[in-house]
């Protein structure tokens, strides 16, 4: 469940007594002995008036924070009520915490006790994996629900959440067991997240909650609970009000690569009609049109946004792949090698891998078992991450933008954006092309055409991969390896190498001296492998240009007006939401070679910002995202970028 101290991360101390989970953390079952499922429906479920509620709902979305997860009972309780009771266009946001998560086994025999869920259960544990700190959006029933699971102390978490809650479940083990928890810091923080038609309900009646609560600015009263428990907890908070969404209508992104295709998904899933605007004949033609690319995540020594983006993006574009079932022809989890392939980067994997990250998520190995798992000889240790990938872009972006509510219009370049009344329109030359009170620009560097955007400190950087046809022990090359580049398994016969780094270079001719560089990079991967395919004269490859930024992070979220700025710079202690914002005006760019693993996360913050859903990522995460942050930067402004998160739009 939640709050305790010292005991390794990811472990929940669980045990099973009489067929029963039992926590030796707290010393304290996890849900009632005589009946979990009827207790959770009378505690949780009609203390929230949850039925009633969902079947007179009118907005667009309900969203239920949660203290605890623990083995998933009150979620999977949830969603079963919400397929029966909530209107079909609506989307259920359960987030939930968790210090220390279950195993996936272990879950798997909790929820076994509930046949009736079975189905439910059985989605939720083929995305129940990987549970690194930090935050998990799951995504069920065709986006019509998502879990958002934010692993690491509440009192962590929850200050980094972004969301307005409607209903709160407050189910971590009892005050008794665990009192780090039931703090009045968790309370105001539950305030400063509630609106006044929020309610909570609890199993506890405790006076010290009851008080911690009403002093937060939660009625409260005391109901009877359920079995032998005499009283329990629920009420309502009386304050504020819920910032209003821009309701679904029509809308318009620009650019047919990873980004594009991706933001035009998360907005069509929520009932957005969307215009994807790209300029070639088919998608995927520029970055985005590699033959191969590579998902797994680049992380750092220490939780840092760059890392914490890499893994985050990294585990939400594998969920992703899973829900859209793309063939295998065009996507396999093979795994991957980070090789220690000197000092500096043998000593920074070790220090990843003394982050204690879950061993599903990654582990150290020898050089024995690396060349085991790999099936030729290597000479390093290395970091594995076993369901790391390739996935052929293409295909991904073909996927994405299989959905009926997305016009997809080729062979069109926008060269304008301008502001008519209440919409934003995209000419060409002379014609008029689209008009939408919603846009999102996802056109890499070509986004700078474009005046609103024209700031923005976007760099090109040429990329060229090598393509060499299988060949000798190529065969039995069973996971990617990476060093400063990286190398496919065979895929109908071809790997795939790459890929060159060559800022302030736009040409995309193929280079000779680029394949040696490639073929360079995998000599010092195996010389092995770089004997039995060195002997080709490298006969394919491709160039491509990748849009990066000053600090490698993407740039997603909405744009101010950099000319109303300049002309009248804020105080640095201004509100964000009185900054001149370009209403209805995002972009998702800036991605470099991560595109796979970050663009599909970020038009998913974009889509919930929009929709005034909880964010997929911490605050911290959603400010140096921000595409402002160089501006406002420039103009003296550096404390406001810390605030942007907390604008209504973001």
């Amino acid at each position: 469940m939640s709050q305790q101290t010292t005991p390794p991360p990811n472990t929940a101390g669980l045990q099973w007594q009489d067929g029963q989970p039992y926590s030796t953390l707290y010393g304290d079952v996890y849900f009632s002995r005589a009946s979990g499922l009827e207790e959770t429906r009378h505690v949780f479920l009609q203390h929230n008036q949850l039925a009633e509620r969902w079947q007179s709902m009118q907005a667009n979305s309900f969203t239920i924070a949660e203290t605890g997860f623990g083995t998933g009972l009150n979620f999977l309780c949830a969603w079963q009520l919400w397929r029966h009771q909530a209107p079909d266009n609506a989307r259920l946001h359960f987030v939930s915490t968790e210090k220390y998560p279950l195993s996936r086994a272990d879950l798997a025999q909790a929820l076994a006790l509930w046949p009736e869920l079975d189905q439910l259960a059985q989605a939720l544990l083929a995305q129940y994996q990987q549970l690194a700190p930090g935050w998990h959006r799951l995504v069920f029933d065709q986006g019509r629900v998502s879990l958002t699971l934010l692993i690491g102390d509440l009192l962590d978490t929850l200050p980094a959440l972004r969301a307005r809650v409607d209903a709160w479940f407050l189910d971590g083990f009892s005050p008794a067991k665990n009192p780090d928890m039931w703090q009045p810091v968790l309370f105001e923080l539950m305030a400063s997240l509630s609106h006044q038609h929020t309610t909570f309900s609890t199993f506890t009646s405790a006076g010290s909650v009851k008080r911690g609560l009403q002093a937060a600015g939660f009625e409260v009263g005391k109901v009877a609970g359920h079995g032998k428990k005499r009283e329990m907890l629920c009420g309502r908070f009386t304050q504020g009000t819920k910032p209003s969404s821009l309701p679904a209508g029509k809308a318009i992104v620009v650019g047919g690569g990873i980004a594009g295709t991706s933001s035009s998904r998360a907005l069509a899933d929520r009932g957005w009609q969307v215009t994807l605007i790209e300029q070639h004949a088919g998608l995927a033609q520029e970055a985005s049109g590699n033959p191969l690319g590579v998902l797994y995540p680049k992380l750092a020594r220490k939780d840092v946004p760059l890392g914490r983006l890499s893994l985050a993006g990294y585990l939400y574009s594998l969920r992703l792949l899973q829900q859209l079932e793309i063939s295998p022809d065009d996507h396999a989890r093979c795994g991957m090698l980070q090789l220690g392939y000197d000092a500096d980067e043998l000593e920074r994997c070790h220090a990843i891998a003394a982050r204690k990250f879950p061993a599903d998520l990654l582990c150290m190995v020898d050089k024995g078992q690396a060349s085991k798992l790999a099936g030729v000889p290597l000479e390093y240790e290395a970091m594995f991450f076993p369901e790391a990938g390739w996935v052929r872009p293409a295909a991904f972006c073909r996927a994405l933008a299989q959905h009926p509510g997305i016009e997809l219009v080729t062979g069109t370049r926008a060269t304008q954006l301008k502001r008519a009344g209440e919409l934003w329109q995209f000419w060409d030359q002379d014609n008029l092309l689209a008009e939408a009170p919603l846009v999102i620009i996802a056109n890499a560097n070509q986004a700078a055409s474009f005046f609103q955007a024209a700031h923005l400190p976007l760099e090109p950087v040429r990329g060229q991969i090598t393509q060499l046809k299988q060949a000798g022990i190529s065969r039995h090359l069973h996971t990617l390896l990476c060093t400063d580049g990286y190398i496919s398994p065979s895929v109908h016969g071809e790997h795939c190498l790459g890929a060159t780094f060559s800022p302030a270079d736009t040409g995309l001719d193929i280079r000779q001296a680029d394949h040696a560089q490639n073929l360079a990079m995998l000599q010092r991967i195996s010389p092995a492998l770089y004997e039995a395919l060195s002997v080709q004269t490298p006969a394919e490859g491709r160039a491509a240009l990748r849009c990066t930024t000053m600090d490698y992070l993407p740039m997603a979220g909405p744009l101010l007006d950099h000319q109303a700025l300049a002309i009248k710079p804020p105080r640095h202690t201004a509100n964000p939401a009185t900054l001149p914002w370009l209403q209805g005006l995002y972009v998702n760019i800036g991605h470099g070679s991560k595109g796979l693993t970050t663009a599909p996360l970020a038009a998913e913050m974009l889509a919930s910002a929009i929709s005034g859903e909880p964010a997929p990522v911490d605050a911290g995460l959603l400010a140096a995202l921000d595409p402002n942050r160089f501006l406002l930067r420039t103009l003296g402004l550096k404390r406001l970028v810390h605030g942007l998160a907390s604008h209504p739009s973001m």
